[in-house]
């Protein structure tokens, strides 16, 4: 039995650490925050996550909370016109073996919370901010900010896109600053006009931005997340903004798009930021997991299922002896480096697929609009399905 120390209590750190008590072993959870918790609202989980998930013991659970999505309808934002629909149930339903469904970040984040409570082999520590860490052939540790040392067999940062474990590994820097503003809310479904209630991951794509909208909660709220591209060159999250501000950045959408937005109250910022893939994830008896190894826009919905993938295969992975937990984590980082950089690089890449105008945007409406559900389904099946470096032991 091996103890690993796990830097961050967020849903990667957390699922990292059901996953190693699956397997035996001890973990304990450092979390910067005063308490557990997790904010905001919707996160979207495509077949492969919640196959993960159910690898955790969690996936049905999540299921019966989660809206499970008829499907992904793009439109254009401009026209109005829609332009194709992705149907996620029947056909796809039996290719991926999964339903696509949306669950509220803290449903998802309480659910794994519970199942670390449960396992009686996980040590969930609060207010324990790591700086850095420090190994030996034998052990590796988490120093705090407070001058406690944290020591275990292996340390797996799980600290997110600034993780001082990466900071420490890789040393590059600050993240990267794409340029791009996005605006969340959401809004009490019943506020909702019905002809607009639709069970749908709906993108409205006009030049230069983008509107996403779609159920959570059980279908209690609409959670909207309109994207612009607005060359902002500072990171910051959270900032409030008011409405007409928004208003006024999505003016050129059509009567229905604005029609969602002038729904939304309480609007919040955030500049949109991620890292280069990087060949680096592990030293010795430390390796990096979810965003402190792989950070990724949102745009292609997979920030949580890579992390929930990642943390199946170190519980996979950690069936040996502690003497070879190094030799494990290489294997590890083998396995996922090549899978997460190409959904890094397609997630940047979707933008352009988004944000045209004019003759593009029309030549993409044509595009799209030729493709049957079967073309679509193979589009996005090497990220929805099982591959050989990702997911071990995952269904599709």
């Amino acid at each position: 039995m091996a103890r690993m120390i796990i830097v961050g209590g967020g849903i990667g750190g957390l699922a990292a650490a059901v996953a190693v008590a699956r397997r035996g072993h001890r973990a304990v959870v450092l979390e910067r925050s005063a308490d557990f918790a997790e904010i905001g609202a919707g996160i979207q989980l495509a077949p492969n996550g919640l196959h993960a998930l159910d690898r955790l013991g969690v996936g049905d659970a999540v299921r019966d909370c989660a809206v499970h999505i008829d499907e992904l309808r793009f439109m254009d934002g401009v026209s109005g016109e829609h332009v194709t629909s992705m149907p996620l149930t029947g056909e796809y339903r039996r290719r991926f073996g999964s339903p696509y469904v949306v669950v509220h970040r803290g449903e998802l984040y309480r659910l794994l919370l519970e199942a670390c409570r449960r396992s009686g082999a996980v040590e969930l520590r609060s207010a324990s901010q790591v700086t850095g860490y420090r190994q030996d052939d034998a052990s590796a540790t988490a120093l705090l900010a407070d001058g406690t040392r944290v020591t275990g067999d292996a340390v797996i940062g799980a600290d997110g896109i600034r993780s001082a474990i990466r900071g420490q590994l890789v040393g590059d820097g600050e993240p990267r600053v794409v340029g791009i503003t996005v605006y969340r809310t959401v809004v009490p479904m019943e506020r909702v006009p019905e002809e607009l209630r639709w069970n749908a991951v709906t993108w409205w794509a006009g030049p230069g931005r983008h509107f996403v909208h779609y159920a959570i909660a059980g279908g209690r709220y609409l959670n909207l997340a309109p994207s612009i591209e607005n060359g902002v060159t500072e990171a910051f999250a959270g900032v409030p903004v008011a409405a007409p501000e928004v208003h006024s950045a999505f003016a050129g959408l059509g009567d229905t798009a604005r029609r969602l937005l002038a729904l939304g109250e309480d609007w919040k910022s955030w500049s949109l930021v991620d890292r280069d893939p990087v060949d680096r994830w592990t030293d010795g008896r430390v390796a990096l997991l979810g965003d402190a190894a792989h950070p990724m826009l949102h745009y292609a919905a997979q920030g949580a299922c890579q992390a929930l993938e990642d943390a199946v295969l170190i519980g996979d992975l950690l069936d040996a002896h502690a003497d070879a937990i190094g030799e494990r984590f290489e294997k590890y980082a083998a396995e996922r480096r090549e899978r997460t950089a190409r959904i890094t690089l397609a997630a940047r890449a979707s933008t352009r697929l988004w944000h045209p105008a004019g003759p593009e945007a029309r030549a993409r409406n044509a595009m799209l609009s030729a493709m049957s559900a079967t073309e679509l389904h193979d589009h996005v099946a090497w990220m929805h399905g099982t591959t050989d470096s990702g997911a071990r032991g995952v269904r599709a």
